[in-house]
């Protein structure tokens, strides 16, 4: 009978070690040294870039109050701009205002109550500032007799007839 001898194949070393072999403390310390610095210029050149580029939004509050100093919690503020298209529309349900980010620009703000007047403001947001608008409502008008709420004024409506004939 003819003995076999079964070979194994050599066993290759790990990974493990033969990245062990082929880096040195040295070496190493140089890689992460890199990697370091690289890291450290990278956040400050973001730091950098990131503070000197300026906000392009601003911030409002608007307080709302009652002829007596008293806040209005059922106040509704609209948010609207120059044509009167509607931003936003905040109710007020903080004693301390109704707080909001705008891009900068010139906005309306409207504000109603229920039982009282209506009064609107033009404010101008400015970047990276905080503008505070301050209103205090009082009694609406006594209708007029013959005069439908919310209907323009007769004027108004020659005016505009004045204008399609011209």
């Amino acid at each position: 009978m003819s003995a076999t001898k079964s070979r194994t194949p050599p066993e290759t070393p790990g990974l493990f070690v033969r990245l062990r072999a082929q880096l040195s403390l040295s070496r190493t310390q140089a890689i992460f040294g890199i990697i370091a610095a690289c890291l450290s210029i990278g956040g400050s050149l973001y730091g950098y870039l990131k503070v000197t580029r300026p906000p392009n939004t601003g911030e409002i509050i608007a307080l709302v109050r009652d002829r007596a100093d008293k806040p209005l919690p059922d106040a509704t503020i609209e948010v609207l701009t120059p044509k009167d298209a509607l931003v936003t529309s905040l109710p007020t349900t903080e004693p301390t205002g109704a707080r909001y980010t705008l891009k900068e620009g010139t906005y309306r703000l409207r504000v109603s109550h229920p039982r009282l007047a209506t009064e609107t403001r033009t404010v101008q947001i400015l970047a990276g500032q905080t503008s505070e608008v301050r209103f205090r409502l009082g009694p609406r008008a006594a209708a007029s007799p013959g005069v439908v709420p919310g209907a323009p004024p007769v004027g108004d409506a020659v005016e505009s007839l004045k204008k399609i004939f011209r």
